[in-house]
């Protein structure tokens, strides 16, 4: 398998170059460039193909890069994994909105962010567990303030499949595996019920389904 490419963009120069070096030690792990800024940020992400972008989650103007990643027009997912010295419920929730596919805290080992990197490009969500409940919580708050009868009345069968398993924990490769598709496929049905459901990541789509309970029964036979 090629390396995986990762973009470290954080406004501490030191860290930054830290977890460079440390990444490139690692043989299925490149490193596509070293960013200290939004600016230098955005003209990466303009002209170079990278699978992970690490992102100082304090970095000033640097609000809007996880959306700029993902409408990058790449063929390829690009992944926003968010690093910051705490890990509120609140701010977390704000990432993942914004289209980040992971929250790491900085004092966490790099044997825990490379095993981040590697799941977020399988297509899973990384939320620290310590806040994984109060994240869940603020989730099922907002979309039951939405007052709709039943969010998943617009998917179809097969985005019901898909959804039921990425509820169970599943991540992309897993549910293609389960339901004989290929990731590509599963990538297309988790964008457009994403896009069905009006929101911006995986973990949002399990927490709106676990406010419906049943709603996803025959998902799973």
């Amino acid at each position: 398998m090629a390396p995986i490419n990762v973009l470290v963009v954080d406004q501490q120069r030191t860290f930054a170059d830290a977890v460079a070096a440390r990444l490139q030690m690692e043989p299925d792990v490149g490193i596509a460039r070293v960013a200290q800024s939004a600016l230098s940020a955005r003209r990466v992400l303009a002209g170079q193909r990278f699978d992970v972008m690490l992102l100082d989650a304090d970095l000033p103007g640097g609000d809007d890069l996880p959306g700029c990643a993902d409408a990058s027009g790449r063929d390829q997912p690009q992944y926003v994994i968010m690093l910051s010295d705490s890990a509120e419920a609140e701010r977390i929730l704000a990432g993942v909105r914004a289209g980040a596919a992971g929250w790491v805290r900085k004092d966490e080992s790099i044997r825990h962010l490379l095993r981040v990197i590697s799941g977020v490009t399988r297509g899973e969500t990384w939320v620290p567990p310590s806040e994984l409940g109060r994240v869940f919580r603020l989730l099922f708050d907002q979309q039951n303030g939405n007052g709709a009868d039943d969010p998943l009345a617009a998917l179809t069968t097969r985005e019901r499949e898909v959804l039921a398993h990425m509820t169970d924990g599943a991540g992309r490769k897993e549910v293609a595996e389960r339901l004989h598709l290929s990731p590509h496929t599963v990538r297309s049905h988790m964008q457009s019920l994403m896009r069905k459901l009006g929101v911006h990541s995986a973990l949002e789509a399990v927490a709106l389904a676990g406010s419906s309970p049943g709603a996803l029964a025959s998902g799973r036979q």
